[in-house]
């Protein structure tokens, strides 16, 4: 065998070789390419899902807002003819209704035992507060309500120096404040509280609660 021939065949060998390994890596390279493209299409398809449900998240959530503000109306529309009464001392045997009747021929907004449908003390929220529980009164009109809210603030506005206390009522023990207002739910309590609180912080001098709604108002309204 000549030198040429052997040179030839030892090529022919090694391009046998090199072309082999060419197929084997363009396999190889087929190969990952499909499992690129496979996991391409299912990391599509998961983000599509994702999209979905945080589409659908955001329509429940939604949903659910619309819910809760529903049921907060329909609770507070159930207390239309309720005014919740804060500060007034408990004394055993205590004789609730009484109580309101004189409250209210106090402020001079005159009602009897027939206008109070019902009258109870309620829970506290703070189980470890000391102050005496609310009273809320069940009146026989929205319109009850509102005339004895409005002797409460005309009095009060009177009698500056000397507001709605426990005295007035003729109870016994250290002299108290005592507040009405409309029964607000437990939502809209908290409503009014961060607003009172953020009237404060910027300079408002006016927040008032109307028929289950809380305004504000930054100052006097002065007529031209």
């Amino acid at each position: 065998m000549t030198i040429k021939s052997t040179v030839e065949s030892v090529m022919s060998e090694h391009l046998r070789a090199i072309n082999e390994q060419m197929v084997g890596f363009q396999e190889a390279m087929s190969f990952f390419n499909h499992l690129y493209e496979d996991l391409k299409t299912k990391i599509e398809e998961k983000t599509t899902t994702v999209v979905e449900l945080q589409k659908e998240n955001a329509e429940l959530k939604s949903f659910v807002r619309d819910l809760n503000n529903r049921l907060c109306s329909v609770e507070q529309n159930m207390r239309e003819s309720n005014v919740e009464i804060v500060g007034v001392p408990e004394f055993r045997n205590e004789n609730l209704i009484n109580t309101v009747v004189q409250l209210a021929k106090t402020v001079d907004s005159p009602i009897n035992d027939e206008d109070v449908l019902h009258v109870t003390r309620v829970a506290k929220i703070n189980k470890q507060s000391d102050k005496p529980r609310s009273i809320v009164v069940k009146l026989r009109s929205p319109r009850k309500r509102d005339v004895l809210l409005a002797a409460v603030s005309n009095f009060n506005r009177k009698n500056a120096k000397e507001k709605l206390s426990s005295q007035h009522l003729g109870l016994g023990g250290p002299k108290v404040p005592v507040f009405v207002a409309e029964h607000l739910t437990p939502a809209n309590k908290s409503l009014h509280a961060a607003t009172r609180k953020k009237t404060k912080e910027q300079g408002y001098k006016f927040i008032w609660v109307r028929n289950g709604r809380i305004f504000v108002r930054k100052d006097e309204i002065h007529s031209l």
